[in-house]
This record gives C-alpha cells, structure tokens and sequence, in this order.
C-alpha cells in the first residue's frame, strides 16, 4: 500500500514522525504498549483495548498475516496501531490476508516507522496518556490541541459499547455437564470454547442484563467478562455481583470482573501507571506457590484494604466484608498488583489476567477447572443442605 507521512503526538508534546499504516485519517484514544512477541491479531480484536492506541513494542508487525480463526470478536476494536517495522508480506499457511489491508478495510488508522522501544520508554516513564495519529496533517500543534480535549480512560463507561446486541449461545463440547450465564462486558471468544471443552454450556447476555435474565438461562453459575474502562463507573455490573454474591450462586471474573467483584466487596479500584499488557507477565498463584507466565491486558487495578501505596498487599491476610472472608489468590510479580481474589464464605473468585489466554500462555488454563470444581461444590452443598446423599 501507498504510504504518506504520518504524526503521533502524545498530550505531553512528545512528537514521533513515521509513515502512515492502515487507514489513513486520524484517531484519538490512550497510548498503550504491549509487549507480546506473537498474537497481533488477538490483541487487535480483543473488546478491551477499545479507545485504546495499541504500541507493540516487538518490532516487527504483521508477517503471518492475518486469518478467520484468531479473531477475539467480530471486529478490530484498537482506536489506533503503532509499530516500528511492518511485514512487506505476511506468510503463513493459515493466513488469509495482509494486515495493513485488515486495518485499512476496517478504518483503522495507524503510524509504521516509529522507534517504538523510545515511545515505550516514555509511557513507561510517564504513564499512559492519550495520543493522537495523523495522516492528513502535519501540523503538530493543532494536533496536540485535540489530544489535550479528547475524553481520558479515567471515568470512562465503555463496557455497554462493546457488549453484544442480543444473547447468544456456545455450546458444550460433548456431554453438558454444567451451563453458565456469561455477562458480556466485552468478552473474547476464547472463554466459552475453554470452557466448551470441559462440558460448560455458555449463555452470553447483554451488559445491561438483569439477575433475573441471568438465572432464567438455568445457569449454574455467572461470569463476569473481561472488558474495557473505568470499573469505577460501572454501577450496574457492581450491583449485580453483589446480588449473585447474596444469592450464593458461583461466580467467576476475569481482568474487568475482578474489579466488578473487588467493588462489590467493598474495595476500591484505582488506574495503574501503564497497565499491564502482554503475554509474559509472571504472576504467584499464592494457593499452590506456583509462578504463572500469563496474558495481561488492564489498565485498573484492586485496592485492598491494608495494601501499601504500590499497591503491595500483606500475604496470607484475610479481609472481612459484607459476604465474609476474602483473599488475595494472585499477585504480579512485577509490582505486587492484585491479579485475583478468592472469596471465603461465599462461591466466588477472580483473577485480573486471561486464563483463556489467546493467543497464549497457557499456564492459567487450569483456573477454568477451578470453576467446574467451585460449581460442583456448590451443587454438592445444596444437595447436602437438602438431605440428599452423595457417592
């Protein structure tokens, strides 16, 4: 494709000058950086990265190209894609298209040529903020002036805009062993089929759906789906989760569900520097103590009570809110950040990174066993409770 000089101006006057990449126009959102070698068309398409200006820190971008099969959702959602050296071809035996042909059918708007590893210092330095790509001007400063007035991710409400229209369905594979009410905040694809595969029947329903619309899929248990904004603007998820949690129904979250339920408890939730996003981040699973190397993409985080200022929580406590006992299940490595929490007294825990994890790792998958297992429990409980005898 024919290229033409582009700009990328972050709010804080940073310039970096390259070639346009995609669709050539202009875009707003957050300036992010991932640091994941593979799996390009993941993070496109992941729901989460909505309003968010995605910068790869692996230099070279799109050379398997682009297929049917790995799309998160039915969309690119990335306001706007930064990479330093672009595939002249992309070759692979699954591929079905270019990139830079995916993003400019989709009216994505990007920059190429870019020293990324200098952009990604500087976000890593002073924080994601919001940017702007151009390539129709030139004109840095009238570019920043619009930077500077586009809408921030702090207090954002974006979960309704990329939830779906309409329930739908993923069915078990094999055998139903078990069926769950999915809420969609912004839902990749990978979570129902990682738990088609272990027998679960998934109902995915609206972000606006009530406990009653829930429960009436005969679900087993509900899943609070990952997804992107201000969890703190999120009141109606809040207040579900609380109803789910006064129900005793078994409950799952992951990355925005975490901080649904980390709210519903009682916790606050707070914006993190530059986030973590990428498919190497190692985090403590404190119930076995083993290390994960996991897929991160969030930008908020869970304050409990007792953490220090970085967020650093006291290990092996145990806080009491409303619903009883909870712990902190998962710690980052890198900085001591919430990555999960496991409730006591009541069927629910979350992790805050991708156990469903496409385009990989793989070493969180067995989180979606533990939610067979807390299920089963739950469902032995309440034949216990009824006078029911079990093997």
């Amino acid at each position: 494709m024919k290229r033409r000089p582009a700009i990328l101006v972050l709010e804080d006057g940073r310039t970096f000058r390259g070639e346009s990449y995609g669709a050539v126009g202009e875009t707003f959102g957050e300036a992010v950086f991932n640091t994941g070698m593979t799996g390009y068309q993941e993070t496109l398409t992941d729901p989460s990265y909505h309003r968010q200006v995605v910068v790869q820190t692996a230099p070279h971008i799109g050379n398997t190209g682009v297929n049917t099969e790995d799309d998160e959702s039915d969309r690119i959602w990335v306001a706007g894609y930064v990479v330093r050296d672009p595939a002249r071809i992309g070759s692979n035996w699954r591929a079905t298209g270019e990139l830079e042909q995916r993003l400019a059918d989709e009216g994505v708007v990007g920059i190429c040529g870019v020293d990324t590893r200098a952009l990604t210092r500087h976000l890593r330095e002073r924080g994601a903020m919001r940017v702007g790509i151009s390539s129709v001007t030139t004109d840095t400063e009238e570019l920043l002036e619009r930077v500077r007035s586009a809408p921030a991710m702090v207090g954002a409400d974006l979960s309704t805009e990329v939830t779906t229209d309409k329930p739908y369905v993923v069915q078990a594979e094999g055998e139903q062993r078990y069926v769950i009410a999915a809420l969609d905040l912004g839902i990749k694809r990978n979570v129902p089929r990682r738990l088609a595969a272990r027998g679960v029947t998934t109902h995915v329903l609206p972000a606006s759906s009530t406990i009653e619309e829930l429960l009436a899929t005969g679900a087993d248990a509900i899943f609070f789906s990952p997804g992107p904004g201000d969890p703190a603007t999120a009141e109606h998820p809040v207040a579900l989760a609380r109803e789910v949690l006064r129900r005793r129904v078994p409950l799952f979250g992951i990355c925005f569900g975490s901080q649904i339920l980390g709210r519903a408890l009682g916790f606050g939730t707070y914006k993190l520097g530059y986030g973590h996003r990428g498919i190497n981040q190692p985090v403590l699973d404190r119930t076995t103590g083993k290390v994960e190397v996991t897929s991160h993409n969030h930008g908020f985080a869970v304050q409990v009570p007792g953490a220090g200022a970085d967020g650093a929580v006291v290990p092996n406590q145990v806080i009491d809110t409303e619903f009883g006992g909870v712990e902190v299940s998962h710690v980052c490595l890198n900085d001591n950040v919430v990555e999960g929490l496991r409730a006591l007294d009541v069927p629910a825990f979350t992790v805050q990174y991708h156990p469903e994890a496409a385009a990989g790792p793989r070493d969180a998958d067995y989180l979606f066993d533990r939610f067979v297992e807390l299920i089963e429990g739950a469902r032995s409980r309440g034949a216990d409770d009824s006078g029911e005898q079990h093997a």
